[in-house]
């Protein structure tokens, strides 16, 4: 690749090609890899993505777009070589305003600072992935991120009007509104996101914000054995409920946390717990949390927790948050799934999860976000030896998915190393027609290939 060429057509510094530099954007957090790129691209423009588009483009070299590099399917991964192309350095928002209710912001905006921005002018975005302090809106657009509180307020496509693009092409393009509702022509922002920085590299998003809920009850509820605690989400939601968060962990999970987080209010010998949180506008919240709690121990809950106060509300969730990373500090080897079921199917995915780790010799351990049916399923090992294992448990956890009419991703998309799995899942015909999607925005082959379809 002409690295000169590229550096002369953007600002001093905006490309990087020296080998210790670029190192750590060869590896994500799928554990795939790694995949050095020839250079590493840092814009600060959509004028300046498109001109290393149009590079690409003319010299038939693959790009690879990149948030904070947080994903777990391996999306942001340049799997083929050439150039990834970093948006870290876009980090604007541009505008919060409460009159439309409305936010626009660059890619390279961490989430988390998004959301305190939106909360100090009294208003909310609701997707908060676990990596919400690290990850990036341009990121969080590009697999559709959702988060504990999907369950009750929708996902990343929920909350994106329209978009600023540049198309594989070089094409800047604006899709999309900035009005409430709209339904003119084909629903291309829907489309782009999700795609897995497929078919257009997002340089601007506008985003609908909600008013911020007035009061908040977050509670904990105790099970001794983890199926029963997956049968209460389907009582919780039959009941007429619809929780701001309804999120499942499980008693190895708790394990792990439990010395990271001592002050954890949860007995010895639990087997599961529900984490769960009611909002809304009145104090009619509390009592809803007490109607969860009737379900919670009709199935079988034996102790409750309610927070006092923003401090132990705040404990909880640092723990919840801190269960994936204690997995990996525990164990040598972690290979996460992030399947989703049907409600009524969460108990099912439970039991048959670490009914296959056990039949293969591996620690399982199950949680998230129960209340849509979407679960981390992690197996664990410290023995290299058992990767063919581990391989043949994910084919099995995978044909059981599919069979309670669930999806092989809930939340990380399919990027790398879900490729596989995706004709499991969907009709050869439904694939190909994506494909073709693919071909007529991307003629050339060049933007994130190797992701998605095999």
């Amino acid at each position: 690749m002409d690295i000169a060429r590229l550096a002369a057509l953007l600002p001093s510094g905006a490309v990087v090609a020296d080998p210790d530099a670029i190192e750590r954007y060869s590896h994500d957090e799928s554990g795939a890899g790694p995949f050095p790129p020839s250079a590493v691209v840092f814009p600060k423009t959509a004028e300046e993505v498109s001109a290393v588009m149009r590079f690409a483009v003319a010299t038939g070299i693959p790009v690879t777009p990149r948030g904070a590099g947080t994903g777990q399917s391996g999306g942001a991964l340049a799997s083929l070589g050439g150039i990834v192309l970093s948006l870290e350095r876009m980090t604007a928002v541009r505008e919060i305003d409460a009159g439309d209710l409305v936010a626009v912001a660059e890619p390279g905006v961490i989430l988390g600072d998004l959301q305190r921005a939106v909360l100090a002018e009294g208003l909310f975005y609701p997707p908060d992935p676990a990596s919400l302090d690290m990850c990036t809106l341009g990121g969080n657009v590009a697999e559709n991120a959702g988060g504990p509180r999907a369950v009750k307020y929708g996902v990343t496509r929920d909350y994106v009007l329209g978009l600023e693009v540049v198309l594989p092409t070089g094409e800047i393009v604006r899709t999309g509104r900035r009005a409430p509702k709209g339904v003119a022509g084909y629903d291309l922002t829907a489309l782009l996101v999700g795609s897995e920085g497929t078919l257009g590299i997002v340089t601007e998003v506008t985003l609908k914000l909600l008013a911020r809920p007035r009061r908040v009850e977050t509670a904990l509820f105790v099970f001794g054995d983890m199926v029963a605690a997956a049968r209460a989400v389907v009582d919780i939601t039959r009941a007429g409920l619809t929780p701001r968060t309804l999120e499942f962990i499980d008693h190895v999970a708790i394990a792990h946390v439990r010395p990271k987080v001592p002050e954890l209010p949860i007995p010895e010998g639990a087997g599961a717990v529900l984490l769960v949180e009611m909002d809304g506008a009145t104090d009619a919240v509390l009592d809803d949390i007490v109607r969860v709690d009737a379900c919670a121990r009709k199935a079988g809950a034996s102790s409750t927790v309610v927070a006092e106060g923003e401090a132990q509300r705040a404990t909880l969730w640092r723990a919840r948050r801190m269960v994936s990373p204690c997995l990996v500090e525990a164990n040598r080897f972690k290979v996460a799934e992030d399947a989703a079921v049907p409600r009524s199917r969460v108990a099912d995915l439970v039991a048959a999860f670490h009914r296959i780790a056990a039949a293969h010799r591996l620690r399982a351990c199950a949680f998230g976000h129960a209340g849509d049916g979407n679960l981390h399923l992690n197996f664990l090992f410290d023995d290299s030896s058992l990767k063919p294992e581990v391989d043949r448990a994910v084919d099995e956890l995978f044909r059981a998915v599919i069979e309670m009419r669930g999806t092989i991703t809930g939340e990380h998309g399919v990027g790398l190393t879900k490729r596989r799995f995706l004709p499991w899942e969907q009709s050869a015909r439904i694939i190909e027609l994506q494909k073709a999607l693919k071909r007529t925005i991307d003629p050339r082959g060049i933007l994130n290939p190797g992701k998605i379809f095999l």
